[in-house]
């Protein structure tokens, strides 16, 4: 079925990480209405934006493991053919990639959401998190979606033995059952994946060409 499983875990995490950085970092602008402002320069390019990046970069990194965080932070700067988003210059763009891998490396570090607000709080007190787009520290890891994504699978749930159970087709918008994405590959829908019997279980799995990042998390 045709499905987006992030929104609300982005939108819930941005507003987690708005209220931690009005109530413990320095105060947010707010509206009429008393709410916090989350658009606008007062979050953008500066100390916020790089700590919400963090945040949700973490969530997402706990959640859904470090791959699939990383392949969704690249899509929100990226679209599928690898055009920088027109909304964001390339300090920004780099700003926000950077700000990404502090936040999956800290959502390695923790199960606990609070924690995690803390060690990106701890990441912002240190410099670690880069908070101006004129920073010369530049991002030295993957920068763009491939041009053509040849798997374009990500495993998004595992059994509690680790085995991967539900998955998302970046292309298609599309979570599979672990059953239904086998159908699919025997049926010829998904060309580089095969269907392995593995400890008495069929199990989807990436043929092998030499591509990390084409391999399911």
């Amino acid at each position: 079925m045709k499905i987006d499983p992030f929104t609300d875990l982005m939108e819930e995490a941005r507003i987690e990480a708005y209220d931690y950085f009005d109530q413990n970092i320095r105060k947010l602008p707010r509206g009429a209405n008393g709410k916090i402002k989350i658009v606008g320069a007062a979050v953008d390019d500066n100390d916020v934006d790089a700590f919400r990046h963090a945040y949700v970069s973490g969530v997402f990194t706990q959640k859904f493991g470090e791959k699939t965080a990383n392949f969704f932070g690249l899509l929100n700067e990226f679209d599928l053919f690898g055009k920088v988003s027109q909304s964001n210059s390339p300090g920004s763009t780099n700003m926000d990639l950077w700000n990404n891998r502090v936040g999956r490396k800290y959502g390695t570090r923790t199960r606990g959401r609070k924690t995690l607000l803390k060690l990106i709080h701890q990441a912002l007190k240190r410099g670690e998190l880069i908070i101006d787009p004129k920073d010369s520290r530049k991002f030295s890891g993957v920068k763009i979606v491939p041009k053509r994504i040849a798997k374009p699978i990500i495993a998004l749930e595992k059994s509690k033995t680790g085995r991967n159970e539900t998955y998302f087709d970046l292309l298609n918008k599309i979570v599979l059952t672990r059953e239904e994405f086998i159908a699919l590959i025997r049926a010829g829908e998904y060309r580089g994946y095969s269907v392995k019997l593995i400890r008495g279980i069929e199990t989807p799995v990436s043929k092998r060409d030499g591509r990390r990042i084409n391999n399911i998390g």
